[in-house]
């Protein structure tokens, strides 16, 4: 009788011992023996390689546990019982996941351990060792996730920190994250950290401004740090005091700060004895930023910075919070803004663009105030190296700095650009040194500038400017890019994203009068229902676009020049910002008839719109 493979049901081992009668094989005489003295049995699966004894088994044993039994015929890969396919397990950050199953064995503590079925079509993981034979070498994971395996029938190996069996296999589910920080239960503070770091400013502000000084003495040659037992005692007495200072400085305001949401508000109270509380309707936030500086981004802190709508001390800033405390104060405040629970989970976002480090670098170069800047750069350092001419100092510090800010601060700032689009409204990552996240709820855009300097135009390029009404400023300046350099498509679909319903090329412009003597040349002027649109500029283009709901008014203007010609200069205004739409030189009667136009779609607009508070759950007066 032979077994599946063509041999004999029972063979022989190899030192001729005779055969048990239960068909078992017995070990070889040189094979070692467990160490505890008892006998090999074979078992029933993959045999651990710390364990004793196993019961019989009929499918293919572990490397380690000599030859095996015939078994009854062939198996799935991945099955136990023959024909039976285990079942899928949940869908897990790494791919489907195994069903535990309560197992048989159990680790040196005592408590039972469960086993793990591989879902269905998956490489099967072996929780207790290395995969059985047939299945391939064991995989190599970096960092060493998995303990070093230990020779067979040893005790296993115990890590600090790490329980006495081996870590369990690739494919688990790592631990749930945290909860998250709840704004709208209790009053909350800054981070215990900010009181040390603003601790440490002021002393670092100390030593540059006094402390230092001190140790400098006067002698008959000049000024020189001279480090005597009287100067060193007077530096430490007053370096102590300042200390007290700085710590109860640093304490003060951590303690004086608080702040909750209650309701449609959030609510920030300050100062100790003379306490200010502050109530600022979340139907207001016009921009919500999370900006980490380089220093903090060492303790993992960050500051969240709330635009509101009302001018340039509207400003409201939490400096500093956690890192993820900071970004649930964020989603908090825009589901609540948006007319959600405060609890809800931060809405999804789907990438828009991402600006590529060599795009940014040559379209900030590629200016023509920055090329000129450079040639006379290197100009005057040519001229002072050949003639020695330290008056050409003055002409090469300038430039140098003049391209410090115009293409190394920029190349910073805007470094990693990525632009996202959410339910929440959009969403701008960038910066290299201080990381920055930005979100500007839907609506808040008031108006975009499309802008392509003469180089850029030959080469597709475009820049996006914005004007948001919560903005003012140095951080106007800061934050009104919505994109630094860019192929035209994409700036014109981000515009279609921030104005929906709408594209700048598909509305028709009509030209400005040929009498115009504007030095920034009109180039037209055109609308549709959704957006008014305005060019102008001849090195540098601009096209300027303002969405119907969101102008504050429309004027017409006219000045001397423009008097003689008969020509006057439409403006359609939107809250202080970068971007200011006006169509210029257009001829006396098209210029009232854009006024009075503009105005109604205007009104209408509004009318259409509704509000633009609570935007998830708001229904439109169409609907």
């Amino acid at each position: 009788m032979t077994g599946p493979q063509g041999q004999p049901p029972n063979p022989q081992p190899p030192n001729g011992t005779p055969q048990p009668p239960n068909g078992d094989v017995q070990p070889p005489q040189g094979d070692p023996q467990p160490p505890n003295g008892n006998a090999h049995v074979p078992h029933s699966g993959p045999q651990h390689p710390h364990n004793g004894p196993q019961p019989p088994h009929s499918a293919p044993q572990h490397p380690h546990s000599g030859p095996q039994p015939p078994h009854s015929g062939p198996q799935h890969p991945h099955s136990g019982p023959q024909g039976a396919l285990p079942p899928r397990g949940p869908q897990g950050p790494y791919g489907t996941q195994g069903v535990p199953q309560q197992g048989q064995f159990a680790p040196p503590d005592g408590r039972p351990r469960p086993t793990f079925i591989p879902a269905y079509g998956a490489q099967p993981q072996m929780p207790y060792g290395p995969p059985r034979p047939g299945f391939g070498a064991p995989p190599m994971y970096p960092g060493a996730m998995y303990p070093p395996q230990r020779p067979p029938y040893g005790p296993p190996h115990v890590y600090p920190g790490r329980p006495p069996f081996p870590m369990p296999p690739y494919g688990y589910a790592p631990p749930p994250p945290p909860p998250p920080v709840r704004f709208s239960v209790g009053t909350h503070r800054l981070h215990w950290a900010t009181a040390p770091l603003r601790a440490f400013v002021i002393m670092v502000i100390y030593f540059v401004l006094l402390g230092f000084p001190l140790l400098m003495t006067r002698t008959r040659s000049g000024a020189g740090l001279e480090l005597s037992p009287e100067v060193l005692l007077r530096f430490l007495i007053l370096s102590i005091v300042a200390g007290v200072a700085a710590v109860a400085a640093g304490l003060w305001g951590w303690l004086a700060l608080r702040f909750w949401v209650e309701g449609d508000d959030l609510v920030v109270q300050n100062g100790l004895l003379r306490r200010r509380v502050r109530r600022i309707p979340l139907s207001r936030i016009q921009a919500i930023d999370v900006v980490r500086p380089l220093v903090t981004r060492v303790f993992s802190l960050a500051e969240v910075r709330v635009e509101l709508a009302g001018g340039e001390h509207s400003e409201i800033a939490f400096r500093y919070l956690g890192r993820r405390a900071a970004q649930d104060l964020r989603a908090e405040l825009l589901a609540l803004a948006a007319g959600l629970p405060g609890h809800t989970p931060e809405a999804p976002e789907r990438p828009v663009y991402r600006v590529p480090f060599g795009t940014l670098l040559a379209g900030l170069m590629l200016r023509l105030p920055v090329i000129g800047t450079f040639l006379l750069f290197i100009f005057s350092l040519v001229f002072l190296i050949a003639f020695q001419e330290a008056a050409m100092f003055a002409v090469a510090l300038p430039a140098l700095l003049g391209l410090i800010r115009a293409v190394i601060a920029p190349m910073v700032m805007y470094a990693n650009f990525t632009v996202a689009v959410s339910p929440d409204g959009i969403r701008l990552r960038y910066g290299l040194l201080e990381t920055r996240m930005q979100t500007v709820p839907p609506g808040r855009v008031q108006a975009v500038g499309v802008v392509e300097p003469s180089i850029w135009r030959g080469l597709g390029w475009a820049r996006l400017d914005v004007t948001v009404a919560g903005y003012a400023g140095e951080r106007q300046a800061l934050s009104s890019t919505l994109l630094p350099a860019a192929p035209r498509a994409v700036a014109v679909q981000l515009v279609s994203l921030v104005f929906p319903g709408t594209s700048v090329d598909a509305v028709p412009l009509l030209p400005a009068s040929a009498r115009g003597m504007t030095v920034d040349r009109a180039d037209g002027a055109g609308t549709d229902n959704v957006i008014f649109v305005a060019r102008h500029g001849w090195l540098c283009r601009r096209t300027d676009v303002i969405a119907h709901a969101r102008a504050q008014s429309v004027r017409l203007t006219v000045n001397p020049v423009q008097r003689l010609l008969k020509l006057a200069t439409v403006h359609v205004d939107a809250p202080p910002g970068l971007v200011q739409v006006a169509a210029a030189d257009r001829e006396l009667g098209e210029a009232r008839a854009i006024v009075e136009s503009t105005a109604q779609r205007a009104r209408s607009a509004r009318a259409t719109s509704g509000d633009t508070t609570h935007w998830a759950t708001r229904r439109t007066p169409a609907s």
